[in-house]
């Protein structure tokens, strides 16, 4: 079928973050992190539950300090979503945020001390089901990759992020993930190529600093497409300088629009032209407003004119084609008696999505609900 996704999947091994699960096939995870202070804990928590809103699958926090660690527990008492502790340096954290639940740590095997320690790391991680992920940034290169390379490259990034794998591997652990990111579109796009044809664990993709919400969007959509379209990755976070609540619709439309994974409404719409019949633009961003509680895949085609309205309601859940004062709507592709007065097409459209909604989710088990 057309509407069926011609991307295949990279084979990978599986490992679950919490209850998640990652790689072998499973749904690509879309993750964003917390950017408050992860000391004050009522403003942490509040992000995490506004991000597990609007779907997010995952949530990383930051856990710099012991005093985070300590906060830490008191977030995790009080989200459900699975959390990944981000750790620099300091193994001690990572021990005591495994004993305050974490989901899965987020360390660079060799930066956080000698080999006793980072066995510590290790089995306690084994202990408790905890995987790890690696991750390699471009602009933190150790310092004789630097001097080796002399600038960030693809084959830097392969090979930091293979020292830390070589680490897991001598201590038989294979329950991680691994990122290659960069701020650079095809730095990241060639470190993740090569990454993908030398290990068989699931690969989380980011463009990192990708830049503010437009920038960093289109950077993104271009970068992650280009792997995502290979079949690579099986997590990934859109880091944009923004509330992370957009990084989550953003990587969430990517998905979509590579038919790839579908939550919430893909609504269809046109740039408009002075032959629509009524404000397509204002329609389509006060609609998106109102259903962002939807999660419910589902397509809506929303043409300010005859020219490709009814071409495009024919292949849509529901359609909506302008007309003189009143608009066509299609049901399911069926062009329907009712038609929408202009001045209110707003209200009547939500009112027949939400009804579609509770019909189609009436016949969807909640749990294949995405996908």
């Amino acid at each position: 079928m057309y509407n069926e996704s011609p991307i295949i999947r990279r084979p990978s091994t599986r490992i679950y973050v919490g209850d998640v699960p990652i790689g072998d096939g499973a749904p690509i995870a879309v993750q964003s992190m917390t950017n408050t202070r992860t000391t004050d804990v009522e403003a942490t928590v509040a992000q995490i539950r506004a991000l597990e809103k609007v779907g997010a699958d995952l949530v990383r926090v930051s856990v710099p300090t012991m005093d985070a660690a300590e906060a830490f527990k008191l977030i995790k008492q009080q989200t459900n979503i699975p959390l990944i502790a981000d750790i620099h340096f300091d193994y001690r954290i990572a021990l005591k945020v495994a004993e305050y639940g974490v989901d899965c740590l987020r360390i660079n095997p060799g930066n956080i001390g000698n080999e006793e320690r980072i066995r510590s790391v290790v089995e306690c991680a084994r202990d408790n089901n905890i995987p790890i992920r690696i991750g390699v940034n471009g602009g933190s290169l150790e310092k004789e990759l630097m001097d080796k390379y002399k600038e960030p490259t693809p084959e830097a990034l392969l090979e930091s992020a293979m020292r830390h794998v070589d680490i897991l591997d001598r201590l038989n652990f294979d329950q991680f993930k691994v990122s290659v990111k960069a701020s650079d579109v095809f730095l990241a796009v060639e470190s993740y190529r090569l990454l993908a044809k030398q290990i068989k664990q699931p690969l989380h993709l980011g463009i990192t600093e990708a830049g503010g919400a437009r920038a960093g969007s289109v950077k993104s959509a271009v970068g992650l497409g280009m792997l995502l379209a290979e079949g690579i990755g099986d997590t990934l976070r859109i880091s944009l300088a923004a509330d992370p609540v957009e990084e989550i619709k953003v990587g969430f439309d990517i998905l979509k629009s590579l038919r790839i994974r579908s939550r919430g409404i893909n609504f269809i719409a046109c740039p408009s032209c002075s032959r629509q019949e009524f404000d397509v633009i204002s329609t389509v961003n006060e609609l998106e407003q109102r259903l962002e509680d939807v999660v419910t895949p589902m397509d809506v085609s929303i043409i300010g004119c005859v020219v490709n309205g009814p071409g495009e309601a024919l292949v849509s859940d529901i359609g909506l084609t302008g007309g003189n004062r009143k608009s066509g709507y299609y049901d399911d592709g069926v062009r329907q008696k009712a038609r929408f007065d202009n001045e209110h097409i707003v209200e009547q459209l939500e009112a027949r999505i939400r009804a579609k909604v509770a019909v189609m989710e009436a016949r969807i088990p909640s749990k294949d609900i995405t996908k």
